[in-house]
């Protein structure tokens, strides 16, 4: 990594950073939707941001990594779903991504979590132990793009339930901690 780079916790300080550097680092990616700031800002107003931290050079955020819960069908508990993880598109390439990774991974496992679930590009999250799982599926997810990993024993089966937030796909679908956001029938 050139430079140096702090690994920390985010601040309520950090939420418009993280938003730009989320947006800037998914902007020219055409597998994405370009609605992850939008699940980020909608996991932090669920209080469901498990582990959210920052990477910031010369006091900049410049990159940013979620874990959250996941619900798993068979009814395995304490995992975690990783991401986003974004960095800005200038300083990619350059470790931040893996420090990011690396210090999230270690953090959750403090949390006595089980183990986590991405769903990602093939080439990159294998370095971390991440594998893809026969009879361990999202729904809607090519298998080639969904990884786990474990950090006990054993390896959970059935359908994985990324957060609510990971549907937000605009700023109105960020609801407030403790607040829910109405169907379409209560829209009139």
């Amino acid at each position: 990594m050139n430079g140096d780079v702090v690994i920390r916790d985010e601040t309520s300080e950090d939420a418009d950073a993280i938003t730009q550097v989320t947006a800037a680092a998914f902007q020219d990616l055409e597998v994405s939707g370009h609605t992850e700031q939008f699940i980020v800002e909608a996991l932090r107003a669920a209080g469901a941001l498990t582990v959210s931290l920052v990477a910031e050079r010369d006091g900049r955020v410049v990159g940013h990594i979620a874990f959250s819960p996941v619900t798993i069908s068979d009814g395995a508990a304490d995992w975690y779903g990783l991401g986003p993880v974004s960095v800005l598109p200038e300083l990619q390439r350059q470790g931040i991504g893996t420090a990011l990774i690396t210090a999230g991974l270690a953090r959750v496992k403090k949390l006595c979590a089980r183990g986590c679930c991405l769903v990602g590009h093939p080439g990159y999250y294998t370095r971390f132990g991440f594998r893809n799982v026969p009879g361990l599926t999202v729904e809607g997810v090519p298998p080639e793009v969904f990884f786990a990993l474990s950090f006990a024993d054993d390896m959970p089966q059935g359908s994985v339930s990324f957060h609510e937030a990971f549907r937000a796909e605009k700023p109105s679908d960020v609801a407030p901690t403790g607040a829910s956001q109405p169907s379409a029938a209560d829209t009139h």
